[in-house]
């Protein structure tokens, strides 16, 4: 049966093709949806006559006085894996309707199938995502995990690395599954790789080995991802790659992904985790330790979003005054006016090595206690 969701859909998108008013009948020979809001709900007796017969029905003028909830016109069954799920009706001069009758009835019917297969993705993706969590959650396979590996198609014999992406989505993100689905087709080459969308701006790859496929050529691959997307839909996307080990030892890389992503969104890169040197030893800091850190540091600036967003520029575009004012839209006196004020007010001058260092230090402590706050 049709649900009044999808009935209301298809009213929309028939609309487009004739100036007629249109309805949607269940199987019982109930309107669910209607150009004309006043017939839904109602019961029509010509469509559930087309429902028994199996076929279509002409409403003549003279059938309006006998039947009940008619109006003249043309009702056709709609069919779906050789059932019929309902019945769609044009109301007019049978004579001038029914040219459009057949051509109705098989866009009706590819506008379910398209609903139900686009359904039947989404449950897939769904629960492989419910998947590969309880995977990375998992240090123990239960029989469950194991069954559902087996229903998904899943190979956990072989070793995979995760990779992680992100970008920031925007309030006018209207093409968010375009978006996802350029990504998985342009990413998954291997019927072994998994794909899982991980939020609204994450995304997770479970990447299998490609023979003896060179660090640089997987940088090369991700490089021209980023630059596809960049161009595409101007979004800037950042990639933390964990190590390849097991599939009992998936959590690891995933650790490392996450790790590294921390770090490549900071500067909108892509992070190898075993590159990582300094952000191992920020990992064993105490969240006190950080605190304090950030207060006597960058506390007299956090509230002056001006001079917090041109530090984190300074830091992406490494202290290149060029790019920074590029990317600020601001001009090069303007930048240089903004670091002498970060320098006056926290007594760390940005143009300088160590305190430049502390800076970073600082910023970086700040956000990932705004990340992990939410």
């Amino acid at each position: 049966m049709i649900r009044p969701s999808l009935a209301n859909n298809i009213i929309s998108e028939v609309r487009n093709l004739i100036d007629e008013d249109l309805i949607v009948v269940d199987t019982n020979g109930i309107i669910i949806a209607s150009t004309d809001e006043n017939r839904i709900g109602t019961f029509h007796e010509g469509a559930l006559t087309c429902y028994s017969e199996r076929n279509k029905i002409i409403i003549t003028k003279e059938d309006q006085r006998k039947l009940t909830g008619v109006k003249a016109g043309i009702n056709l069954p709609i069919f779906f894996q050789k059932q019929i799920i309902g019945v769609i009706g044009i109301t007019g001069e049978p004579s001038k309707v029914s040219p459009y009758g057949e051509l109705l009835k098989k866009m009706t019917e590819l506008l379910i199938k398209e609903s139900y297969y686009s359904e039947q993705l989404e449950w897939h993706s769904r629960t492989l995502e419910a998947f590969v969590f309880d995977w990375i959650q998992q240090k123990e396979w239960s029989t469950s995990f194991l069954n559902q590996s087996t229903l998904l198609d899943v190979n956990l014999s072989i070793d995979r690395q995760i990779i992680i992406g992100h970008y920031s989505r925007t309030e006018d993100d209207f093409n968010q599954r375009k978006i996802w689905n350029d990504i998985i087709q342009t990413i998954v080459h291997d019927k072994n790789d998994i794909f899982v969308r991980w939020g609204n701006e994450r995304f997770v790859l479970l990447r299998t080995r490609k023979g003896n496929e060179k660090r640089q050529s997987m940088l090369h691959f991700i490089e021209q991802l980023q630059r596809y997307l960049k161009e595409k839909y101007n979004k800037t996307l950042s990639f933390g790659i964990g190590q390849m080990v097991s599939s009992r030892e998936i959590y690891r890389s995933f650790e490392q992904a996450d790790r590294a992503l921390a770090v490549a969104i900071r500067t909108q890169s892509i992070v190898f985790e075993d590159e990582l040197r300094l952000e191992m030893c920020l990992q064993d800091i105490k969240k006190h330790t950080r605190n304090e850190f950030v207060h006597r540091t960058i506390a007299p600036i956090i509230k002056d979003i001006e001079l917090m967003n041109t530090i984190r520029a300074f830091i992406v575009h490494n202290q290149s005054f060029k790019e920074t004012a590029s990317a600020l839209h601001i001009h090069i006196n303007t930048l240089h006016y903004r670091l002498k004020k970060i320098e006056n007010v926290t007594e760390l001058n940005p143009r300088e090595f160590h305190d430049m260092a502390t800076l970073y230090l600082a910023v970086t402590f700040l956000d990932d206690h705004l990340k992990n706050q939410g």
